[in-house]
């Protein structure tokens, strides 16, 4: 008999489920997409039904397509999309569709709340408002939707409803409770005084549990829509980048997370719920217990060099484009690439920001260009790192994922910018492994989410700084911190200029 655990895993687009069994091993995994409706600029939402839908046809897959049998699924968790909102009514059912994480219409409410809070609202939640997250979301239904606000009787996030939807039970886990910014952090329990100040009722926010909590077994209607067992148990689950963290093996404040997708991520291990960095890094609970996180986005990391592959070399290879920085130098003969092609996020929270290539010179040729895209990426983590630093932190070991960890130069350059032991995974699962992680301690096949790690997380390549290069690069960031403040009011005119034109 071979006993499993499923990570669910459910993104934007599409939901992945995996099959993992005791000694960490990944037996088997299905996925299945579905849609994004966007019916204005600035909208993202989509049907929680679709959630349910997908998950399902993955799980039968499993049962059907890769043989696990439903008796062998001891138990199911949950990573999520982050801070979409989803609206019941007294009878449980979807009022309107979820408004998602990348949903930014609520500009209006997010200023509202400062306006009313300030500082104070940050002392509490440990982020700043942003549209991304869950409140201004609800109080742009309070304000344009009266009626279905009227009507709401829980409020919950993306994988909690898939979760309700196989359990029957409402809950909400801490990381994701965190991301709503409805949260006190210090407290660990919903906020009166936020709620109070924008007329929320409590009874809105669904019941607090940890991540490896045991939510419930699956109940009869889910058993027979998806063929699982009665006897298998669901747990919390985590924010996708709280599980993201727990399948990365960050359980210790001296390892650090540098995850380049289209966007880049930054995420610290946090021991101690009073740290606060005033909302210029975002602070979560973590999916571990008792600890949190924080991390810093870059907006632009995969995307800067994605853009610049597109625009340059749209018909060569990723990989050779990419490997040709190797003939360039540290420093790319002295060419700096700044990545804020699209605005900045952190530690610049500047949206009209755009990026530049400063020191071109005549003799640079296209790897020079590469080279400082590569370099001027890891250079904004920097930024973020030094934040970090400059509150005491000390690492040991920086986790690359995504992009950066598919290029031995680019891990090599890590490495020497962040002057720190760069490591890569064995098998990069993410999110799906870290809720799968979460089952299976919370099931007791380990007494913690540390001795989980030993067993179901492997390190692959190391790459150790090179003293000579670090001090290279440790001047050529000094020289890189100039470009923001340099370059901020060139730039802002420049996207005031365009629009005033678009306009035209």
């Amino acid at each position: 008999m071979t006993e499993c655990v499923l990570g669910v895993d459910l993104g934007t687009s599409a939901v992945k489920v995996s099959a993992v069994t005791k000694k960490g091993e990944i037996i088997a995994q299905e996925g299945m997409d579905f849609p994004l409706s966007q019916p204005q600029p600035g909208y993202a939402e989509q049907d929680p039904e679709d959630w349910v839908s997908a998950a399902t046809v993955a799980i039968v897959r499993l049962i059907l397509r890769d043989q696990l049998k439903p008796e062998e699924i001891k138990g199911i968790s949950y990573s999520g999309q982050m801070h979409g909102l989803v609206l019941l009514d007294k009878d449980n059912r979807v009022l309107r569709p979820a408004m998602l994480w990348n949903d930014t219409r609520s500009t209006k409410q997010r200023e509202e709340i400062m306006a009313k809070m300030g500082n104070r609202f940050i002392e509490i939640t440990h982020n700043q408002p942003l549209e991304g997250f869950t409140l201004p979301k609800l109080l742009w239904v309070k304000e344009n939707q009266p009626e279905i606000f009227a009507k709401a009787k829980t409020m919950l996030l993306p994988k909690d409803y898939l979760r309700f939807r196989m359990t029957g039970k409402l809950a909400i886990d801490y990381s994701d409770a965190t991301g709503t910014v409805m949260l006190d952090v210090e407290k660990q329990t919903w906020s009166r005084e936020i709620l109070e100040t924008f007329g929320i009722s409590e009874s809105l926010c669904p019941p607090l549990v940890r991540s490896i909590d045991n939510t419930g077994q699956i109940d009869d209607w889910y058993a027979e829509y998806s063929g699982l067992s009665t006897t298998t148990k669901t747990f919390g689950g985590g924010a996708d980048n709280a599980c993201g963290a727990v399948g990365a093996g960050i359980d210790s404040p001296t390892k650090l997370l540098s995850s380049i997708g289209t966007s880049g991520v930054i995420l610290k291990y946090e021991p101690n719920r009073k740290t606060n960095y005033q909302g210029v890094l975002q602070y979560e609970d973590h999916a571990i217990p008792d600890a949190f996180y924080s991390m810093g986005v870059t907006l632009a990391a995969g995307f800067s060099l994605s853009w610049f592959k597109k625009t340059f070399a749209a018909d060569e290879d990723f990989t050779t484009v990419v490997e040709s920085a190797a003939k360039s130098t540290v420093g790319a003969n002295g060419l700096l690439f700044a990545p804020y092609i699209v605005g900045e996020r952190a530690p610049y929270a500047d949206a009209d920001i755009r990026g530049s290539f400063i020191g071109v010179d005549g003799i640079h040729q296209r790897h020079d260009f590469v080279r400082a895209v590569l370099e001027g990426i890891i250079f904004s983590f920097r930024d973020l790192m030094d934040k970090y630093e400059a509150k005491g932190s000390h690492f040991e070991t920086v986790v690359s994922i995504g992009g950066g960890a598919k290029s031995r130069l680019w891990q090599q350059i890590q490495a020497d910018i962040f002057n720190t032991r760069v490591v890569s995974l064995k098998n990069e699962q993410g999110p799906g492994l870290g809720a799968a992680m979460l089952a299976a301690v919370g099931l007791g096949w380990f007494k913690d989410i540390s001795e989980c790690t030993k067993v179901f997380v492997h390190f692959k390549d190391v790459f150790l700084p090179q003293p000579g290069n670090v001090e290279k690069y440790r001047r050529l960031h000094e020289i890189y911190k100039q470009i923001y403040p340099s370059t901020k009011q060139i730039t802002h005119e420049l996207v005031a200029y365009r629009r005033e034109n678009q306009d035209r």
